[in-house]
């Protein structure tokens, strides 16, 4: 039984039905064939018996064959057989036509004191002669006993619609003959004959449109599979075939097929976290080497400063005034090349994690206190929209709360003008939902695929690591980031709820 489930097997089945169908009609078309035939030659041989008979009939009461069928009860010559007898003629012993049944012209005609018959030899447009061979010597004497080839004798019956019979009777006036003139309906004989090849045609078409509908069916999973390994070729390792069924070959190389491309996926995905963790190895490694020649003469330059802020104050106004501010610029600028630093740090050392069950409303509200001040002065609007029975997230709150920091003070710098930055906070079945959507000057469509990579920024002071480091924050608590942009921006936060 396993066979007949195979692609094969079914194949083959398919094929063996069509087979026993196609030579079942043909059986039966011929046996019909066959059938009507032999009805015909029946129909033929009553109708050449009726004819002899009537024709011997009137021999016998000396009346005309007209007048023998209208004087007469008689149940061989019906309806059926006269619609099958074109003429029947009596020739007499000096090969005169002594009487016709359809044909008036050929009867005896009265010519003054005597009678006139018309020869048989001055007959024109007889049909062939059937089996002239049985009359011997006196085949001579019919006009329509000449020999002729196969074609010719078709071309004849075919024009004159017939068939003759001669059959002689011996007679006290010696050896008459009766001529026996059958409709032959020829073109009703190449209908039945043109009709098997009709049928015949029928069925082969109809197995071909099924071998067609067949083979574009068999052939469609191999020309999915073809497709789907074209998108592969190209790079795209997400492709998976249907599986319609599992038991044929078809459906187990489309399993297999998906199952090569889950591998290869899974394995680009290794790959790719394989070389973003050398690449943070080697700058931690970079990172360790650089902080301590960087961040200790930072340190020094900002304990002098502050030194020169406390015991080297001019007094005059003037210089005084012009002193802070030197002094307040360069403390800056140390405290953004320390801030660079520690984003620096920050994302190449691995993550150490404490996931434990966390309220987000208030980080999200510290967050917010942050840029408070900063969204006044540029007439930012906040609203914070948060559902009701908000659950609780499995969270690191401590490091969650730098991604919250980061997030809105992008979009506040993305509103140098004012406008508005919403927050919405919606949980779903396995996740809480967090966006942030701004009216600011959102990202171009060529920039929006880069954002989460890390050294790439926009912004000339930046260090292109605060996107970088709020994906991989979010990725480490088993969440989802993504981003669209059109008038403002969005940031879709998922981070899952608590158990």
């Amino acid at each position: 039984m396993n066979f007949f489930n195979t692609f094969r097997g079914r194949l083959i089945v398919i094929l063996a039905i069509l087979l026993i169908t196609t030579l079942g009609v043909q059986y039966y078309l011929n046996y019909q064939t066959e059938q009507e035939n032999k009805r015909l030659r029946e129909s033929q041989e009553q109708a050449l018996v009726a004819g002899i008979t009537l024709a011997v009939s009137t021999l016998v009461s000396q009346e005309r064959m007209t007048d023998f069928i209208k004087n007469n009860q008689q149940n061989f010559f019906d309806e059926s057989v006269s619609q099958r007898i074109k003429d029947i003629i009596v020739i007499d012993d000096n090969l005169e036509i002594n009487d016709s049944l359809n044909s008036p012209e050929n009867l005896p005609t009265q010519e003054s004191d005597r009678i006139k018959n018309r020869k048989l030899s001055e007959l024109k447009d007889l049909p062939p002669l059937m089996d002239a061979e049985r009359l011997g010597e006196d085949r001579k004497f019919f006009p329509n006993a000449k020999i002729l080839s196969e074609e010719e004798r078709e071309q004849l019956e075919a024009k004159t619609n017939g068939e003759a019979h001669a059959v002689p009777i011996q007679t006290s006036q010696g050896r008459w003959y009766l001529i026996v003139i059958l409709k032959t309906e020829k073109n009703a004989v190449f209908s039945r004959a043109a009709q098997p090849l009709i049928y015949t045609l029928l069925i082969l078409s109809a197995s071909s449109f099924i071998t067609i509908l067949l083979v574009w069916r068999f052939t469609r999973p191999i020309a999915k599979l073809s497709e789907a390994a074209r998108e592969v070729a190209k790079g795209d390792l997400s492709v998976r075939v249907a599986v319609d069924r599992n038991t044929d070959e078809m459906g187990k190389l489309a399993t297999r097929f998906n199952e090569m491309t889950a591998k290869l996926e899974t394995t680009r995905e290794l790959e790719t976290k394989l070389q973003e963790t050398e690449k943070s190895a080697v700058v931690g490694r970079l990172a360790s080497a650089i902080a301590h020649e960087i961040r200790n003469p930072l340190n020094y330059i900002n304990l002098t400063l502050d030194h020169l802020r406390a015991k080297f104050v001019p007094e005059d106004n003037l210089k005084r005034e012009q002193f802070e501010k030197l002094t307040s610029q360069l403390k800056t600028e140390v405290a953004r090349i320390n801030t660079q630093i520690s984003d620096f740090l920050r994302y190449s050392r691995p993550l150490r994690l404490d996931l434990q069950s966390t309220i987000l409303r208030p980080l999200i509200d510290d967050s917010v206190r942050i840029i408070e001040g900063q969204a006044a002065e540029q007439q930012i609007v906040l609203t914070v929209d948060e559902a009701d029975n908000l659950p609780h997230i499995q969270a690191d709150g401590e490091v969650l709360r730098s991604v919250f920091n980061n997030l809105f003070i992008n979009a506040i710098q993305a509103m140098p003008n004012g406008g508005n930055l919403n927050i919405e906070i919606t949980p779903l079945e396995k996740y809480v939902k967090i966006e942030i959507i701004d009216t600011g000057e959102g990202i171009s469509r060529e920039n929006i695929a880069k954002i989460f990579e890390p050294y790439f920024s926009t912004k000339e002071t930046g260090t292109g690591l605060g996107l970088a480091i709020v994906k991989r924050i979010i990725d480490e608590h088993h969440g989802t980031i993504e981003v669209e942009s059109s008038n403002g921006t969005k940031f879709t936060v998922m981070i899952p709820k608590s158990n």
